[in-house]
């Protein structure tokens, strides 16, 4: 099950798998499109803000709270106590004409049969927006966004179980598809098969393998640079 290339493993994973569940960013679309950039950059201008800092000064404190906290929110209503969802407002008011509509992966989501799920750590707005952008609004039961997990971010364990009670899911009977390495170690833990999107962002790929060798981390079974391509595959294994 580790390279996600033997059609013995994608066979099983098909047979006993009916729930999907999916990160948003960088996930659902390549993380060339960068819309991640503008989102730290507003991330830094309202942290200047709302902390009345120069720029610079605001934005080590966005990323010391990420790497504290797990998100610059987190981190933000911990420590400054700040409104989430002014904050939520403001970062994710982006351009998101560098997205663009995805038939492939919307053809090979139309062939996946079971639940679809959206998981992520941003607003229900940002999400339902991008995949308008995307075209696959269509093919989502639902989203958990980080306000259904009371703002408690990937990968704590809370967020998870909240996921999991909010929407039905049995870890079982699930797939959790990430681009964030250390986002599948509690998926895989609570019993569900993990799918890592391979990008070449330094704080995505942290803790992806084995004491920096290339054998994939235990926590993750699967792993692909192309989405779309790697579902593919899953429905043509046998």
């Amino acid at each position: 099950m580790k390279t996600g290339s033997a059609d013995t493993a994608l066979a099983t994973l098909k047979d006993e798998r009916d729930v999907w569940i999916f990160d948003l960013d960088n996930t659902l679309y390549p993380a060339h499109c960068d819309l991640f950039t503008q989102i730290e950059q507003k991330m830094g201008f309202y942290v200047q803000k709302a902390l009345d800092l120069p720029l610079d000064e605001a934005k080590k404190v966005q990323k010391d709270y990420f790497h504290t906290y797990g998100t610059t929110l987190n981190g933000l209503m911990t420590v400054n106590g700040i409104d989430p969802h002014d904050y939520l407002a403001f970062v994710h008011d982006i351009d998101r004409t560098v997205v663009g509509p995805s038939p492939e992966l919307d053809q090979a989501l139309a062939a996946l049969p079971g639940r679809k799920l959206i998981y992520t750590n941003a607003s229900r707005n940002h999400a339902e927006q991008t995949l308008d952008r995307l075209g696959l609004s269509h093919h989502f039961e639902d989203i958990f966004d980080i306000a259904d997990s009371a703002f408690v971010p990937k990968p704590d364990m809370q967020s998870y179980e909240r996921m999991m009670q909010k929407l039905s899911v049995d870890p079982k009977r699930s797939v959790f598809f990430e681009d964030t390495a250390k986002n599948l170690a509690p998926a895989h833990d609570l019993g569900m098969a993990t799918v890592w999107i391979a990008t070449d962002l330094s704080w995505a790929t942290a803790g992806a393998r084995q004491d920096n060798s290339s054998t994939l981390a235990d926590h993750i079974h699967f792993s692909t640079d192309d989405l779309s391509a790697w579902l593919k595959e899953l429905h043509l294994s046998k």
